[in-house]
């Protein structure tokens, strides 16, 4: 049987979203909207996510990808928002263990920095009471000899000492992904590249979307009881739309990330340092990589595309030589880059970083419900707030009554791994049944923590991968993810599997680069494009690449370095 996410159903599931009367249409397929069609779901509602471009494809693949208790909100005194997605960091955590790992994180204290040794000790004590933090992972408080013992390369004049504390990694559009995916299970419809143009009304009340399929151009009706706008950087542009853009406005900005070949940057230890204009910046090991960022600047360009500029990359390199001096780093050390969109909440006379990141929820006199602001870490808790809303709204018009939010303990799409603490036993038990099945060890595991317990799939497709027109073009330990991507998860372009599916636009250019065309091709020939969309997606995936190096600013001057890419 067919997932339901599959992108050989889509066309399905469109037909489909033209046939339903819907309880809850969600407008955005980021983590807020994915997270919305995941409790909706399991509330058993009817519900339904568009979105216009690919899942997690604006802010939720471009986010620092750290499911964080925001230490930084504690300096501005914004308790709440610290307790808050302290808890829900936990949360996601236990649900997900496959997406997020622990991540012990190193604040260097130096003299005339941003912290102090007794504020850090003191607000990290505090943030360990607020965020619930389990005893093993509480803060510890080093003296400056222990500090460069776990990270040499930081600047040492001035080193006071550092503060060790425990933060959670993630994978942010594969954890998009697999909340949407787990939302696909429980009955919602998911589509991607489903742009609306205008909203349906029916008695002065929003009823539903006109969607245009960004692949076909064909346009579609959608009804639905209750609209949901959880577009992220559009939610405005979504308003306009209702006519209901007032009041409070979104604030947008940029924030700008640089990876770095660890043989270049070869950081140990993950680092949460102050910058000379006293905002603070990440330095993270991954995958043999290291990605520092973020920026923080007013954007009003392109919300579909943001791009890192010179400015962006000079701020950046400049932060990092200066904690990590004997580095020099340069330009040409950038392997790859990417720039998000923070949908924030404007608050008049404030500095981007000093916006506050907490959600809210607006109503417009059409019902239209619209959710702005809030942090990855949080987006569960968001959801269920909305989904409280539209299951009010339902009853009390007499659409049936719905239980309580049931995602607390719930599972994400390949969660089943006996939690996190399971998830480590059932990792090794599932490698040496990957190793048994004639993967190499090394590959079995990778899939293994990658997927979750989604990694039987993989195994089935396997086993029977030699079979397969794929197999022509690409080995199994591509042509297999690909497979997945395209029957498990809606992959419909080499974009999607190169930088959503498998984050290797930032983490592996090298195998990008590789295998951009036979994985083309191979897609090509599996969802029948014709040669002129053949080369249209090529050519999307080469500007990306560009993109990804080459400032905003400079592109149109400077060609692509390394390996020309023949099409």
């Amino acid at each position: 049987m067919r997932s339901r996410f599959s992108a050989m159903e889509r066309e399905k599931c469109i037909k489909e979203l033209q046939e339903e009367l819907l309880d809850v249409l969600v407008i955005g397929g980021g983590i807020t909207g994915a997270g919305i069609a995941l409790d909706a779901a399991a509330r058993g509602m009817k519900v339904a996510a568009v979105e216009m471009q690919d899942f997690a494809a604006g802010t939720s693949s471009r986010s620092t990808k750290l499911v964080h208790g925001g230490l930084r909100y504690l300096k501005q005194l914004q308790i709440g928002v610290v307790a808050e997605v302290g808890k829900e960091r936990a949360i996601v955590y236990e649900n997900g263990p496959h997406v997020t790992t622990p991540e012990r994180m190193l604040l260097p204290i130096h003299a005339g920095g941003t912290f102090g040794t007794f504020s850090t000790s003191l607000g990290l004590k505090v943030y360990d009471y607020l965020a619930g933090v389990k005893r093993a992972e509480r803060r510890v408080m080093l003296s400056a000899e222990q500090t460069l013992d776990k990270e040499p390369l930081l600047k040492r004049p001035g080193l006071k000492g550092g503060g060790y504390y425990v933060e959670y990694r993630t994978d942010d559009a594969r954890l998009t992904i697999e909340v949407m995916k787990a939302a696909v299970s429980r009955g919602a419809i998911a589509v991607n590249y489903a742009m609306v143009s205008e909203l349906i009304y029916k008695n002065g009340k929003a009823a539903g979307a006109r969607i245009v399929d960004r692949l076909s151009g064909k346009e579609y009706a959608v009804y639905a009881r209750c609209v949901v706008n959880a577009a992220g950087p559009w939610v405005d542009a979504v308003r306009e739309m209702d006519r209901s853009r007032q009041g409070k406005v979104l604030q947008l900005t940029k924030g700008v990330h640089l990876v770095f070949d660890a043989r270049r940057f070869p950081l140990r230890q993950a680092v949460y340092f102050d910058t000379p204009d006293k905002r603070m910046v990440f330095a993270i090991p991954r995958d043999g990589k290291t990605y520092v960022g973020t920026t923080d600047t007013v954007y009003k360009e392109n919300l579909e595309h943001p791009r890192m500029t010179k400015a962006d990359r000079a701020y950046i390199l400049d932060a990092v030589n200066g904690m990590f001096p004997g580095l020099n780093l340069a330009a040409s050390d950038v392997e790859s880059s990417w720039a998000g969109v923070r949908p924030l909440i404007y608050e008049e006379g404030k500095d981007p970083s000093e916006i506050s990141r907490k959600d809210e929820i607006w109503q417009s006199e059409s019902g239209l419900l619209t959710i702005a602001g809030g942090k990855l870490t949080g987006y569960r808790k968001m959801a269920e707030l909305v989904v409280d809303k539209v299951a009010e709204r339902l009853q009390s018009q007499g659409y049936g009554t719905y239980r309580q939010s049931r995602t607390a303990a719930l599972p994400i799409s390949g969660g089943e791994v006996g939690g996190s603490a399971g998830f480590a036993q059932y990792a090794a038990e599932k490698t040496a049944e990957g190793e048994k099945r004639g993967l190499p060890l090394e590959l079995a595991r990778a899939w293994v923590l990658r997927y979750g317990s989604n990694v039987n799939r993989l195994f089935e497709l396997y086993r029977a991968f030699g079979q397969s027109p794929e197999a022509a073009l690409l080995p199994a330990e591509v042509g297999v993810p690909l497979q997945y991507a395209i029957l498990e998860e809606m992959a419909v372009k080499p974009v999607d599997f190169f930088i959503r599916r498998t984050g290797a636009m930032f983490f592996d250019r090298a195998w990008v680069e590789q295998w951009i065309k036979p994985v083309t091709e191979a897609m090509a020939a599996c969802l029948f494009w014709t040669k002129e969309q053949q080369e249209r997606y090529l050519i999307e995936l080469e500007d990306e690449l560009r993109y990804a190096i080459v400032p905003a600013d400079e592109v149109n001057r400077v060609s692509l370095p390394g390996k020309a890419i023949s099409h």
